[in-house]
């Protein structure tokens, strides 16, 4: 690496879970190519601490979900925002990178491009899946765009925004063939039986819609398959206590609660019944049948579906471009009709062997050691610009 840094500084802003591991992703392939003294700081999660950033605010202070929840906690965004741009106008970096939370990130970065601060996008918004419009946002803001999926590059690229494939860290951390045996062991499940892995969400809106739900699925799925196991990850302790009162209302289910673990959870399953988001790309790479649910506020539900363009939600799907596993959301989300679907992923040998094939292919194409590229990405915008200390 020819780049010299006394010291190097980069300023990066990650706001949600999915943002943190692929900031820690880059940061970690940074960290091969350039000195050591270099600076990362901005907004940032635990991952990314662990890598050595310096988090000037949490990563939670621009966590939040949907078109609605941003509105009550636009004061303090704002605020944030007002502040994270004087500083870095005040004192540049040697470049910005904004991880995910493109609704933040894109109101800052064109002010510091326009200040000659090379700004660069990690995870093209879905453009292609709904708000289409925001191509003209993407060209005023970004530099560069990081790609995580083959597809958009060139989407971007004839919009005139210059773009990077870089694969997907999750496909490079998981292994080609998940060790069943091995997280079923480590969580202390049995060896044998059916085991289906619920996921309701990771925040506690997500919980309050659809937990219920899930939790009379799982009691009219054990009513049909008495042989059938539950375990549900809960992703932080205030989940937890939120699931609580869900449990205790269902004392009869053979049900496993565990601390985080979420990937460990989905590998000792047989078949999954999983919120929307990217944990269904995780569950895709883990090779697992599964049925894909969710529910929003109805006016929130309403706009989104005028503003999609695809017939799919899930992840899977839309990289498969067809539907390959069962999407159930809003107020066809019964527990009957996920349980339903839920067994049947379960019971069809057929169609299991099918997704197997079909995930593989999967895993293979976004296997791109992210880390590597992405950092390589980085580094190359870098040196365009030729800002070397």
């Amino acid at each position: 690496m020819a780049l010299q840094s006394s010291p190097l500084r980069l300023a990066l802003v990650a706001g949600e879970p999915s943002g943190d591991l692929l900031a820690a992703s880059l940061l970690g392939g940074l960290a091969e190519r350039l000195p050591a003294s270099t600076q990362y700081f901005g907004i940032g999660g635990p991952r990314m601490s662990a890598q050595g950033f310096d988090a000037h605010w949490p990563m939670d202070t621009l966590t939040v979900r949907g078109l609605v929840e941003p509105l009550t906690r636009l004061p303090e965004i704002l605020r944030v925002r007002s502040e994270l741009k004087h500083q870095l106008l005040a004192d540049p970096p040697h470049a910005f990178v904004g991880i995910d939370s493109s609704g933040f990130n894109f109101s800052v970065e064109p002010a510091l491009r326009e200040a000659g601060i090379p700004t660069i996008h990690f995870n093209c918004p879905t453009i292609w899946a709904w708000r289409g419009w925001r191509i003209k946002k993407i060209a005023k803001a970004v530099d560069h765009m990081l790609c995580l999926y083959p597809f958009e590059k060139a989407i971007l690229e004839k919009a005139g925004v210059s773009a990077s494939y870089v694969g997907h860290p999750l496909a490079d951390e998981i292994p080609l063939e998940p060790d069943v045996p091995g997280a079923r062991a480590t969580l202390g499940l049995p060896a044998g039986g059916p085991i289906i892995a619920v996921l309701p969400g990771s925040r506690r809106s997500e919980i309050k819609l659809i937990g219920p739900t899930f939790f009379k699925a799982m009691e009219l799925m054990q009513a049909r398959e008495p042989g059938v196991r539950f375990v549900v990850p809960a992703a932080t302790p205030a989940i937890r206590e939120m699931l609580q009162p869900l449990v205790e209302a269902h004392p009869n289910l053979a049900l496993t609660i565990v601390d985080g673990q979420a990937q460990l959870a989905m590998t000792a399953a047989d078949a999954l019944l999983v919120k929307s988001g990217t944990v269904t790309l995780e569950a895709a790479l883990l090779k697992k049948p599964m049925v894909i649910s969710y529910k929003v506020p109805w006016l929130e539900g309403q706009i989104m579906r005028h503003m999609g363009y695809l017939p799919y939600v899930g992840l899977p799907n839309i990289l498969a471009g067809r539907f390959v596993v069962p999407e159930i959301l809003q107020h066809f989300a019964t527990p009957e009709a996920l349980a339903d679907a839920t067994l049947t992923q379960l019971r069809d040998e057929a169609n299991r062997r099918t997704l197997t094939e079909i995930f593989t292919e999967m895993h293979h194409a976004l296997r791109q050691n992210t880390a590597q590229r992405a950092a390589e990405a980085v580094v190359r915008v870098i040196e365009s610009r030729k800002l070397r200390p």
